[in-house]
C-alpha cells in the first residue's frame, strides 16, 4: 500500500531568524535556501516580505534561485502584506502566500482587538486577496491550540471557500499536549465540511518540549503537513526541529501512515551550515544531529554495536550524511581539493578574494592541526565570511595575556580599526575576562555580555575551539563567533565578531521594522 506523502515545509529563514541574536544577511539566508533546496524540502518559508527592505530582497532572491522547492513568504491578514509577498515571489518557479490572522480569545482581545465576526470576515478577505495573486495560498490560525473548536471550524470553511490551499493549526505558544493537540486536529478535519479540499498542517513551538511530539500526534490524526526548522531554532524555546521529525518518520515506518521526500543524507551538512551561520552551536546531545547521538561510551554498549550494530542504534550515522565526518583534508591538500569539499557542505565563495582568505586560513590551521574535520571547514569559512560587507571591521593583531597561579591575569592586545592600531591592556578574573576588559576600554561600546560558551568542534586537544559571544545594546541582540586552537584568541575573535555586528546597520532583524 503506497503511502501518502508528509509535505515538510521549512521555516529556518523565517521563525528560525527570530531566536535572538540569529539574524542572517540576504547571502547568508540563500546559502541556506541552497541547502534546503539540495536536502529536498517541499517549502521554504523564504521570510516576512513586508517587515522590511531587508527581508523583501531576501526572499525575492531565493525565489528568483531556488527551483525544486516551493518558495513562501509570510504576511499578516492584511492587504499591504499580501501584495509584498506576491511581489517578492513574483519570480519564483513555485510561490506560496502564507497568510494568518490570531484566533484565540486573548490574542483577539488584547493584541488584535476585534470581536470573532471582525476576525472571520479579515481572514476571508485576506486569502481572497491572496488567491487573486497567487495559486498556492496557505492560513495560519494563530494560537490555535487555545482558540474555541467552534470558532476554528467557522474561519476554516470559509477560508477554504474563500480558495485557501492549506490549513495550518499552529501551537504558537508550546501549549498543546500530544494527545489533546492530535484530537484537535482529527475533529476539525472530521467535522468541517471542505476539509476535504485542503491539506492540514501543523506549527509546533517548543516551549514545554513537545513540539516533535505535538507534530506527530497531529500527522497521526490527519494532518499531512509539519512546519519545521533546521536544529530546532526559533521563537523561544523553538520549533519542532526538522531532523527529529523527518527521521522518527523514517524510522518507524511501521507506524506512520505518510512519507517524506527528504534526503536524509544531507541532514548533518545543513545541520552545521544553519549552525555556523546562525552562531547557535548543537548541544551535544541533542537528537540526531548532535556530536553524542551517535556515540557511544558505555563498555556494554561498545561491545553490542561491534558485534551488531542494531543492538543499540535504531538509525545509522551514514542515514543522515555523518560518513562525511572523516578526515577529509590536511596540511598537504590542494587548493581544488579544499574548494569541492566545501562546495559538498554547501558553502560557495562571492569572488576570488573570500576565497583565498578562506584557503589562507585553512593552510594556517593545517600547519597547527594535523588532521581537518568537515567541522573545522565549516568554523574556518564562517570566520573568513563573518562579515564581508563591513568595511569597517575592528580585528585582532595580537594579543599577549598572562595568567599565573596566584597573580591576578593580565592581557595586553592590539586592535586594528580603519587601518590604525590602538593598543590596550587590561586585568581581570580571568584571561578571558581581562581580554574583553581591555578591548572594551577602546571600544567604549557600552554593551552587556548576555552569554559566553565554549564548544571543542572535534575531538583531541588541538581542537579547533569555538566560541559564542552574545552581546545586548539597546534592546538589539547579536551573537559572535570566532574559532581558533587558542580559546583565549578564540574568545577575542568571538568578542570583535559581535562588537562588529552591533555597529553594523545591516545586520538589525529584518523583522523589526513594520511587525
Amino acid at each position: 500500500m503506497k503511502k501518502e506523502k508528509l509535505i515538510i515545509f521549512d521555516t529556518t529563514l523565517r521563525d528560525g531568524e527570530q531566536s535572538p541574536g540569529a539574524s542572517m544577511t540576504s547571502d547568508e539566508k540563500l546559502r541556506i535556501a541552497k541547502a534546503l533546496e539540495k536536502l529536498k524540502v517541499d517549502v521554504i518559508e523564504a521570510g516576512f516580505a513586508v517587515s522590511s527592505p531587508g527581508d523583501f530582497a531576501s526572499v525575492k532572491s531565493i525565489a528568483e534561485t531556488i527551483k525544486d522547492s516551493t518558495v513562501c513568504s509570510l504576511s499578516r491578514a492584511i492587504i499591504a502584506d499580501i501584495e509584498s509577498s506576491a511581489e517578492a515571489l513574483s519570480g519564483a518557479y513555485s510561490g506560496r502566500i502564507h497568510t494568518f490572522i490570531a484566533t484565540s480569545p486573548i490574542h483577539m482581545k488584547y493584541k488584535l482587538q476585534m470581536n470573532p465576526e471582525q476576525v472571520l470576515e479579515q481572514a476571508i478577505k485576506a486569502v481572497r486577496c491572496a488567491r487573486n495573486l497567487i495559486n498556492d495560498v496557505e492560513f495560519s490560525l494563530e494560537d490555535a491550540s487555545r482558540s474555541e473548536f467552534d470558532f476554528m471550524c467557522r474561519i476554516i470553511e470559509g477560508v477554504i471557500d474563500a480558495g485557501a490551499t492549506t490549513i495550518n493549526i499552529p501551537d504558537t505558544v508550546g501549549y498543546g499536549f500530544p494527545q489533546e493537540y492530535g484530537d484537535i486536529i482529527g475533529r476539525l478535519i472530521r467535522n468541517i465540511p471542505n476539509s476535504d479540499k485542503a491539506i492540514f498542517s501543523v506549527h509546533c513551538h517548543n516551549d514545554l518540549g513537545l513540539a516533535v511530539s505535538n507534530s506527530l500526534a497531529a500527522v497521526m490524526q490527519g494532518a499531512r503537513q509539519i512546519e519545521c526548522t533546521i536544529n530546532g531554532l526559533g521563537e523561544r524555546a523553538g520549533n519542532a526541529a526538522l531532523e527529529e521529525v523527518v527521521m522518527a518518520v523514517k524510522t518507524r515506518k511501521d507506524i506512520f501512515p505518510v512519507e517524506t521526500c527528504i534526503e536524509t543524507t544531507h541532514i548533518a551538512a545543513t545541520s552545521r551550515l544553519v549552525s555556523s551561520i546562525t552562531v547557535f552551536p548543537v548541544q551535544p546531545n541533542k537528537a540526531i544531529v548532535g556530536a553524542n547521538a551517535c556515540a557511544h561510551e558505555s563498555g556494554i554498549h561498545q561491545d553490542g554495536v561491534l558485534k551488531f550494530r542494531e543492538t543499540y542504534e535504531i538509525m545509522s550515522a551514514q542515514d543522515i550524511g555523518l560518513q562525511t565526518n572523516k578526515i577529509v583534508l590536511g596540511k598537504l591538500s590542494g587548493r581544488e581539493a579544499f574548494v569541492a569539499r566545501l562546495e559538498e557542505l554547501g558553502t560557495h565563495f562571492k569572488n576570488k578574494d573570500a576565497l583565498n582568505q578562506a584557503f589562507s586560513r585553512f593552510k594556517d590551521l593545517a600547519d597547527k592541526k594535523r588532521e581537518i574535520y568537515d567541522e573545522d571547514l565549516q568554523a574556518l569559512v564562517s570566520d573568513t565570511q563573518l562579515d564581508e560587507t563591513n568595511g569597517d571591521l575592528i580585528t585582532l593583531e595580537s594579543l599577549e595575556v598572562l595568567s599565573k597561579t596566584g597573580q591576578p591575569p593580565f592581557a595586553s592586545l592590539t586592535l586594528m580599526h580603519k587601518g590604525e592600531l590602538y593598543d590596550s591592556s587590561s586585568g581581570g578574573d580571568g584571561p578571558v575576562d581581562a581580554s574583553f576588559k581591555a578591548i572594551e576600554k577602546l571600544a567604549k561600546s557600552d554593551t552587556q555580555l548576555k552569554l559566553y560558551s565554549v564548544n571543542a568542534i572535534t575531538a583531541g586537544t588541538d581542537s579547533l575551539g569555538e566560541v559564542t559571544v552574545r552581546l545586548e545594546k539597546g534592546g538589539r541582540i547579536v551573537n559572535g563567533q570566532g574559532a581558533d586552537t587558542d580559546i583565549i584568541v578564540a574568545s577575542v575573535k568571538a568578542y570583535l565578531h559581535a562588537l562588529n555586528l552591533i555597529q553594523n546597520p545591516d545586520r538589525l532583524h529584518p523583522q523589526l521594522d513594520g511587525v
